[in-house]
């Protein structure tokens, strides 16, 4: 008798299997062929970011393996093409390449072109790197304030490159002449528990031999 029930049972939990796909059997088509296309999509998407570096690698080889001046306006065109592809590598590498040769000679242009790369990067110390060398570049032109508030992403962290960024804010208050302030960014270098250790030597030696401390 109990194996009767059984049967029963298990044609039952059959029959409503073969009912339930029968009654949704275009959904489930849907569904799978929704699927599928995502898969496809994404794969696909995938080769053609790599293909898309690819270009961007030889592209930017074929550039800087030769001699370029600002008279090669048709390379430069090519290097800001890439810098606005935002490429986490190559636009960065692209940036460097022109303000090394003076390819760009307008700093506002220079600078938009920072803005992208920053954007452009995924890694954190990544982007601190740039916005460090974009502070860098712009040292000697801008103001104490407009400083401080460029580096001010790295000069609020605990990034790598905060004891960097700390050292060009003494750097920069030293060559203004205004020691008490380019004293305050050293101290603030020798007192930091995670710092460089080349730069809280030269801290450190500079301490010594300004202010005597």
């Amino acid at each position: 008798m109990s194996e009767d029930i059984e049967i029963i049972n298990q044609n039952t939990r059959i029959e409503k299997i073969k009912n339930f796909f029968s009654d949704n059997y275009k959904k489930l088509i849907g569904a799978l062929v929704s699927i599928l296309l995502v898969l496809f999509s994404y794969f696909g998407f995938q080769e053609y970011k790599k293909r898309v570096k690819l270009e961007i690698a030889e592209i930017y080889n074929q550039i800087t393996l030769k001699e370029i001046t600002i008279e090669n306006t048709n390379s430069i065109e090519q290097l800001v093409k890439i810098i606005k592809e935002k490429d986490p590598i190559y636009s960065a590498l692209s940036l460097y390449f022109i303000i090394e040769n003076n390819l760009v000679n307008d700093p506002k242009e220079i600078n938009n072109y920072f803005d992208l790369v920053i954007k452009s990067q995924k890694e954190k110390e990544i982007e601190n790197l740039i916005i460090y060398k974009k502070a860098m570049y712009n040292a000697e032109t801008i103001s104490e304030n407009e400083l401080l508030d460029m580096l001010n992403p790295i000069l609020k962290s605990e990034s790598v490159w905060k004891s960097h960024a700390l050292l060009l804010m003494a750097d920069y208050f030293e060559h203004k002449n205004n020691l008490v302030k380019s004293k305050d960014f050293l101290e603030e270098i020798v007192n930091s528990k995670l710092v460089n250790n080349e730069i809280r030597v030269e801290a450190e030696r500079r301490l010594k031999r300004k202010f005597g401390d």
